[in-house]
């Protein structure tokens, strides 16, 4: 059975995550304390022709939370195979989103009424299950659509417990994203802003792409940054880890960046790698 546990910061996106599991066909339980997770967990084998289900658990619960380590290593202890997708977002982006839907964060009464205190002392409160999570998506320029769009790119399929990778491209002005594992910084490169008829194009037009790509010093670089994926992949999936994200960076975020992440995605996929690309501010201006 393929059984997902989601959770994360409050305001990152949990709710719409689990429409999109459902709409991909994911028997979906939201607000679950941890300690029932082992006993859903044990329904959800014993129903007949129930393969996937996903769980959502959270700091709605309160000190009950408490219990989700426990919880997760009950699992692992009876060999119950299960991921973490953990939801994050900046905190500017949470406060945003509870002051526009005048939501209550779960946390606010304890910090009397603070929304940013309440956002930070959640944060901590996540940390290890953060660290812990097999899947880390952090939301904060997600429309409900890119959303969707990403959690089918990694559970459409089985995840199974082969090594996905999320090729991603980003513009430094905009900040790193939080998610990335590998940070690989292409500013270096010679830029295609400089020429008036590549400037309003982005990195997935051919001409742009060619503009990137042909340059002696692209080339050089590709040969390392395939070279070094390559001899790292092994490494990772030996280590068990179910995610990697490769985040490619330039300064707008709208050429060299979205040429190189694309280019490493098609490479990961000619070699039979389960890979992905997301080009986050290539739209943005």
């Amino acid at each position: 059975m393929e059984f997902v546990i989601v959770t994360g910061l409050s305001g990152a996106g949990k709710t719409r995550a689990m429409h999109a599991m459902e709409d991909i066909g994911f028997y979906c339980v939201d607000n679950l304390p941890p300690a029932m997770i082992p006993v859903f967990y044990d329904l959800c084998e014993k129903s007949e022709g129930l393969g996937r289900a996903a769980v959502v658990t959270d700091t709605r619960g309160g000190e009950m939370f408490m219990s989700f380590f426990t919880a997760t290593e009950a699992l692992k202890r009876d060999k119950k195979p299960f991921k973490i997708l953990f939801l994050d977002s900046s905190d500017q982006v949470l406060v945003h989103r509870f002051k526009e839907t005048r939501r209550k964060h779960p946390l606010s009464d304890d910090l009397n009424g603070s929304l940013e205190q309440a956002v930070k002392l959640e944060r901590d409160m996540l940390k290890l299950a953060k660290e812990n999570a097999d899947f880390v998506m952090d939301t904060s320029g997600f429309s409900p659509a890119q959303l969707k769009n990403r959690i089918a790119e990694l559970f459409l399929n089985s995840a199974g417990d082969s090594l996905s990778v999320l090729c991603i491209s980003f513009g430094f002005k905009f900040g790193i994203p939080m998610e990335a594992d590998l940070v690989f910084d292409v500013r270096c490169l010679p830029n295609p802003f400089y020429d008036e008829n590549l400037r309003p194009k982005t990195g997935l037009d051919p001409e742009v792409r060619d503009y990137v790509m042909d340059k002696e010093e692209t080339q050089g670089f590709a040969v390392r940054f395939t070279d070094m994926i390559d001899y790292l992949l092994p490494l990772y999936a030996r280590e068990g880890k179910s995610q990697l994200v490769i985040a490619v960076g330039c300064t707008g975020g709208h050429h060299r960046s979205v040429a190189l992440a694309q280019y490493m995605c098609d490479h990961l996929i000619s070699k039979g790698v389960k890979a992905s690309a997301a080009h986050r501010d290539m739209q943005k201006f």
